[in-house]
């Protein structure tokens, strides 16, 4: 479970997020939309410890993130808006391999979850292309592979259909609908549902840094006036 308690982030004088309480369950499909400037993406980078709150708390499955780092990181899988701020090497393989190489797993194993996330994302066999030769649909492929490599419990990704052309876009909703499947909880931060609406438990809309709305199966015109892009626009 991702558990959120009374979270507040600042930068300087500015409120990014205010006071927010959100449990995620393990298993659950959750969106986590809001308009640009909302507080969403300083939100999830608290999950595995890339920011740390001014007050309050997260805790990865029971256990604080500020208390054992390297175990929120191993169990929440971070893709970010621009993949380029994840990549750590200059090909596919030795990339998605980083995490794994980093928990201590042997070869074997490294190159067996490689060879899966790339697989998942229709990269496989593409190992030793350079990641700077690649589309920006591909690299977010190569990032997704990335964090699924690290057999995570909770995935987020931040705005991961931008710039993906609709085959690409598609691969990633096929494997993100088959991670759910599998009980993997995950969580998409977005300013428009259309791609994702379908797939998503639950939606949490953030709007000046605090929760405007929480529900299963929200109106369109809720989300609408919150400055989200609903299923049906």
């Amino acid at each position: 479970m991702i558990e959120v308690r009374n979270l507040t982030h600042r930068y300087g004088e500015t409120t990014a997020v205010d006071d927010v309480s959100l449990s995620v369950p393990d298993g659950q499909f959750c969106c986590l939309a809001g308009p640009n400037g909302s507080g969403k993406t300083t939100l999830v980078r608290h999950f595995n410890g890339l920011l740390s709150p001014d007050s309050g708390a997260v805790l990865i499955n029971g256990t604080p993130v500020e208390s054992d780092v390297v175990a929120a990181r191993a169990g929440v899988g971070m893709v970010f808006q621009d993949p380029r701020d994840g990549f750590v090497a200059a090909t596919v393989g030795a990339d998605v391999a980083f995490g794994p190489e980093n928990l201590g797993l042997d070869r074997a194993e490294i190159d067996r979850r490689v060879a899966d996330a790339l697989d998942a994302v229709r990269m496989a066999g593409r190992e030793s292309d350079r990641i700077a030769d690649l589309s920006g649909g591909e690299r977010e492929r190569v990032a997704i592979a990335g964090a699924l490599a690290m057999d995570p419990d909770h995935l987020v990704l931040d705005e991961p259909f931008t710039g993906l052309d609709w085959p690409a876009r598609r691969a990633v909703l096929d494997r993100l609908a088959d991670l759910h499947e599998s009980g993997v909880s995950v969580v998409v931060v977005t300013h428009d549902l259309r791609d994702v609406s379908a797939l998503a438990d639950r939606v949490v809309v953030l709007r000046d840094g605090r929760i405007a709305l929480d529900a299963a199966d929200p109106a369109p015109d809720e989300l609408a006036d919150l400055g989200v892009r609903p299923p049906s626009a």
